[in-house]
C-alpha cells in the first residue's frame, strides 16, 4: 500500500473537462490521454499550467482530476513571484494530493492584512474515492484540516480565536470553548484577502470561505466541483440547477434573534450578529442544505460553498481521512 507521502503514484487522465480559460487563454482544454497500466509512470502525465483557471469539472469522483497541475502566480503586496504545484493521483480507489500550497491566481492582494508572508508548504492527503456516509455527522475539529480544493490549497474553518481568550485571534485550542470568532464574519477581521484566504503563522496560504477565482460568478451555469473534503465528499461551488433556472443554494442555518445568552458562565453581551459561531443556529428545511452545508444532488451528495454560514462546511458527513489531521 502506497503511503501518503509517495509521490511517484500511477497517473492516469480522464476524458472530461477540469479546468477552462488556463493562464491568459480562455480556450477550454482537454486533458491528453495517458495509459493506465503498471507500466505509466509520473513523467508520462502531462503538465497543465491553471495559472487563472476556471473550474468546469461536476464529476463527483476525485478520480477524474488526475493531473499535474502548475500555476505563476504572485504576491501582489510582497512584489513576490510564486510557482504553485499540484499534483493528483490514484491508486487502489484513494486519490493522493501533493501540494506546494501556492494558489493558482495572484493573491495577497490588498484587501486584508497577512500577519506572515506566503512560504511553499510540503501538503499531502489522501481520500476515498467512494466516500459513504456515516451513521452519524462528525464535528469539524481544531486537529484537522477540512479539505483540499482543486488548486492546491487547503481549507481550515475554525479559528483558534475565541472571546476572552489571549488576543482574541490565537491561542483558543480547546474545541470546547464557546464563542468561537467566524473568521468570515466582516466584524472579526482576520485579514484574508479578496479571495477568503490568509496565512497562518507558518505561511500557510488556507482559505475559510469560498475561493471565487475558480468558478464562474455569473451564474449562467451550474457551478463545478471545486475541491473535496477530508471524507472524499466533493465540494461544489453555490450555483445549482433548480426550479427550472440557474440560482444559488441556500444554507439552513439563521442567526439567533435577540440578545446573546451565557454560554458555560461566559458571555461576550450583545445581540447575535454573526462575529461568533455561537451566534447562529440549525434549522432544518430552511434552506437546500442540512447541517453539513451539503445536499444529494443528481445521484451524489457533495458540500457546496454558500453566501452565508457555515459558508463551506458544517460539518462531515462522513469520516475525515487521518492524512488531513495537522
Amino acid at each position: 500500500m502506497l503511503g501518503k507521502h509517495k509521490i511517484g503514484l500511477l497517473f492516469i487522465t480522464l476524458g472530461v473537462l477540469a479546468f477552462v480559460g488556463c493562464g491568459s487563454s480562455s480556450s477550454t482544454t482537454q486533458p491528453e490521454s495517458t495509459s493506465s497500466s503498471s507500466s505509466s509512470s509520473i513523467a508520462s502525465a502531462t503538465t497543465r499550467d491553471i495559472t487563472n483557471a476556471l473550474l468546469s469539472n461536476r464529476s463527483a469522483n476525485c478520480e477524474a482530476y488526475v493531473n499535474l497541475y502548475q500555476s505563476m502566480v504572485q504576491d501582489v503586496i510582497n512584489n513576490t513571484d510564486f510557482k504553485g504545484s499540484l499534483n493528483i493521483s490514484v491508486e487502489n480507489k484513494k486519490c493522493y494530493f501533493t501540494s506546494n500550497g501556492i494558489p493558482n491566481y495572484d493573491f495577497n492582494d490588498g484587501t486584508g492584512n497577512f500577519a506572515t508572508r506566503v512560504s511553499e508548504q510540503s501538503i499531502n492527503y489522501e481520500i476515498t474515492a467512494s466516500p459513504t456516509k456515516a451513521s452519524t455527522p462528525t464535528a469539524l475539529s481544531l486537529q484537522y484540516d477540512n479539505a483540499i480544493i482543486l488548486n492546491g490549497i487547503k481549507v481550515d474553518i475554525l479559528a483558534a480565536a475565541c472571546y476572552g481568550v489571549a488576543d482574541e485571534k490565537i491561542g483558543c485550542n480547546d474545541i470546547n470553548t464557546p464563542w468561537r470568532l467566524d473568521p468570515m464574519s466582516p466584524l472579526t477581521r482576520f485579514g484574508a484577502d479578496s479571495h477568503h484566504a490568509h496565512t497562518q503563522p507558518n505561511g500557510e496560504y488556507h482559505y475559510h470561505g469560498s475561493p471565487e477565482a475558480l468558478f464562474d460568478t455569473a451564474g449562467s451555469a451550474e457551478s463545478p466541483v471545486i475541491g473535496f473534503a477530508a471524507d472524499g465528499f466533493p465540494i461544489y461551488g453555490p450555483y445549482i440547477s433548480a426550479d427550472g433556472g440557474i440560482r444559488k443554494v441556500t444554507s439552513s442555518y439563521q442567526l439567533k434573534s435577540g440578545n446573546r445568552e451565557a454560554i458555560q458562565g461566559v458571555n461576550p453581551g450583545g445581540f447575535y450578529d454573526g462575529t461568533y459561531r455561537d451566534d447562529y443556529e440549525y434549522v432544518a428545511g430552511k434552506g437546500d442544505l442540512d447541517e453539513c452545508n451539503g445536499m444529494t444532488k443528481d445521484g451524489a451528495y457533495g458540500y457546496y460553498v454558500t453566501d452565508s454560514y457555515p459558508w463551506i462546511l458544517g460539518c462531515y458527513q462522513g469520516i475525515p481521512d487521518e492524512s488531513f489531521k495537522k
